[in-house]
């Protein structure tokens, strides 16, 4: 049997398999309220054959909003919105994560309602644009957060961590990683400060202690991209920067490190000695992960789960389709990976009918 398919009993984990399905913008809340559309439980009830759903990035304060149609987990109405959402997972058997997300410098005036974006320095990103309703925008120089800011914002992730269990979901995954905010703090051409918080895990630490303080260590993971330069992050030294993050968390037990392996540091194998409880494994390259690939890091004995992302989207039945060893839809980010409303679209159900994803 694959090992992605055989159950999983760990510390704080007990999955039917080990198959993860990764967090993925989604961008089809409504964009004034910040409430998860309708579609939003289907979306995740059909996926409830993963071992563990993380949600898509829910934003922790308004500021940290990252694009049109990115709900919030702020409001009693958000809480409601994504209480539907659990209950339908539920419902189906699954399990599901609340992503705890701030962008940081990574949004916009016009997503903000002519709000600055705020960072730990006012550092911007040169060569990418942003999406808005307005449509492409550059990015423009962010505001650098106070320490007074900045401990705000600790309190933000612990806040909706406490709205994630009142909206029904099974734990929460602090966003380390991507670019955004947390590692804006870890990065070394984005981290300019001369507070405390100029220690660049400083800040992630603070966040993960606040979020087990409020909801339990064994209801948080954490999700790390130690090297990645996704969204012009510059890390001069992962290896030492990662090692003592990780050496600095390990002693609280959370549920899960979650860590996406991309560029030339190989962190899965380097940070997995010093990681005492559950780890999830990740590749974040240009084309959707493999099942094979997933197999080959839990026979490795790198990580313990592996999460998918693409692949989930186009085979909301993946782990169905892996058991059966049944063809995959492919991929196509035309039509599967759309914006807005956009993005369900239909696959072949085993059953030879469709459906719709």
């Amino acid at each position: 049997m694959s090992p992605l398919l055989t159950p999983y009993e760990g510390p704080h984990l007990s999955l039917p398999n080990r198959i993860v399905m990764a967090p993925m913008t989604r961008g089809r809340a409504d964009d004034v309220t910040g409430v998860p559309g309708p579609l939003t439980k289907v979306y995740y009830a059909q996926r409830a054959g993963a071992g563990l759903i993380v949600s898509e990035g829910i934003w922790a304060a308004p500021l940290g909003k990252g694009g049109p149609g990115i709900p919030g987990l702020v409001t009693d109405e958000q809480v409601a919105g994504w209480r539907e959402v659990t209950d339908a997972v539920h419902a189906a058997g699954g399990r599901i994560f609340a992503q705890l997300w701030h962008v940081g410098r990574m949004t916009h005036p016009n997503i903000l309602g002519g709000e600055t974006p705020v960072a730990p320095s006012p550092v911007r990103i040169e060569h990418e644009q942003i999406y808005t309703a307005e449509g492409m925008a550059d990015h423009v120089t962010p505001r650098a957060l106070t320490t007074a800011e900045a401990e705000g914002a600790v309190e933000a992730f612990a806040a909706e961590a406490r709205n994630a269990v009142r909206a029904g979901f099974d734990g929460v995954e602090i966003h380390g990683a991507n670019g955004y905010l947390i590692q804006q703090f870890l990065g070394s051409n984005t981290n300019r400060r001369t507070d405390r918080y100029a220690e660049p895990t400083r800040f992630a630490i603070e966040v993960v202690e606040a979020v087990t303080a409020a909801v339990g260590a064994d209801r948080v993971g954490l999700r790390i991209s130690p090297d990645n330069p996704e969204n012009e992050i510059v890390e001069d030294d992962p290896q030492t920067v990662y090692r003592r993050l990780v050496d600095a968390i390990d002693p609280l037990g959370l549920a899960y490190l979650h860590v996406i392996e991309r560029g030339a540091y190989g962190a899965l194998a380097d940070l997995r000695p010093r990681w005492s409880s559950t780890m999830v494994g990740n590749f974040n390259g240009p084309e959707p992960t493999t099942r094979r690939a997933g197999e080959e890091v839990l026979s490795a004995g790198l990580a313990d789960l592996f999460s998918f992302g693409r692949l989930f989207l186009a085979n909301p039945d993946l782990p169905e389709r892996f058991a059966a060893d049944a063809p995959l839809a492919a991929y196509d980010p035309a039509t599967v990976y759309g914006g807005g409303a956009e993005g369900y679209v239909d696959y072949p159900a085993l059953t030879g009918s469709g459906s719709t994803s």
